[in-house]
Order: structure tokens, then C-alpha cells, then sequence
């Protein structure tokens, strides 16, 4: 092999090891099976969400988790392997939920493992955390337990007022 694609390949491992190291969420999964038309429609959901997804040489996916720092998922990098990770931090939930529902809906997808913001996670951790709502939910159920107390003194008073009007009214 030439020592400028020895540099090249280099190049790959250094770039992806950096996107590694600030990724929060990190799934690895095996998406063989998937027609070119569903890949590129989870693609294009998981980019939409500010999700990435690599498809890189198994090889190639050991030595950036080891310059990453990232330890344990070597196992799960074994067969046909797509990593799906996010730097955003608002929200590690998304790439699981997205993920999840493409697992879900096609046979093929197998969620092999991950890593949320350093600690390894297993197949049946990112099932779970896939199903808590996302941070717009959260936000809007917080919103509403909120409201509660406000609402329900707002229905009391409404209630006494109506109250009042029908026994002046008789």
C-alpha cells in the first residue's frame, strides 16, 4: 500500500476520532437488508435532528474509538456496521427514538450497542431511553403540570362566580 493512501486512511481515522470525541450519543447498529430508499430516508430523518450516521471499515472504527478515548464498543463493531452519534446535548434521546422506530418498522436494523455521554450503554438501555419523549415533550408536560395548580383555582373561582349568579338569580 502507498504511503499516501496510508495517509489518506489516516486522515478518515483522525477526522471521525474528533467527531467521536464530542459526540454525546453514540449507536452502533447493523443496517444491512435496508433497501437504498429506506437508508436514505432514516439518513435524511437523523440529519434533519442534527443525528449523523457513518458507514466506515470496521478497522478503521476500532482505531478512531481507541484515539477517542472511547472503550467497550469494540465488540459491537463486527459485521456490517453503521455508527449513528450526535454532539447536541439538548437532546441524546433523539438518535434512540429515531433508531428505535427504524428497528421497529424494518426486521433488518439491529441496534448492537452504544455509548451516552461516556458510559456505555446496552441494546435494552437505548430501547428505554427511546421511549422517553424528547425534550419538546418534556418541556410540555412540565408546562402543563405547571398549569395545573393555576387552572384548577381558575375552575373553582368560575365555579363559585356561577354559583353566585344562580342564587342572585333566584
Amino acid at each position: 500500500m502507498s504511503k499516501a493512501a496510508i495517509a489518506e486512511k489516516e486522515k478518515l481515522v483522525n477526522a471521525f476520532a474528533e467527531e467521536l470525541k464530542s459526540a454525546k450519543a453514540i449507536l452502533v447498529i447493523n443496517y444491512l437488508g435496508l433497501t437504498v430508499e429506506e437508508v436514505t430516508n432514516m439518513r435524511k430523518e437523523l440529519r434533519d435532528n442534527d443525528v449523523k450516521m457513518k458507514v466506515i471499515k470496521n478497522t478503521y472504527l476500532r482505531r478512531a474509538a481507541a484515539k477517542a478515548g472511547i472503550e467497550g464498543l469494540d465488540d459491537t463493531f463486527v459485521g456490517p456496521t453503521a455508527v449513528i452519534y450526535t454532539d447536541n446535548a439538548d437532546d441524546i434521546t433523539e438518535p434512540a427514538r429515531i433508531v428505535s422506530k427504524y428497528e421497529d418498522d424494518f426486521d433488518v436494523i439491529e441496534i448492537k450497542g452504544g455509548m451516552l455521554e461516556g458510559k456505555l450503554t446496552s441494546k435494552d438501555e437505548i430501547k428505554e431511553l427511546a421511549s422517553i419523549p424528547g425534550r419538546e415533550g418534556l418541556l410540555s408536560m412540565l408546562v402543563s403540570v405547571l398549569q395545573a395548580p393555576i387552572r384548577d383555582f381558575a375552575y373553582a373561582v368560575k365555579a363559585v362566580a356561577e354559583s353566585k349568579d344562580e342564587e342572585s338569580a333566584e
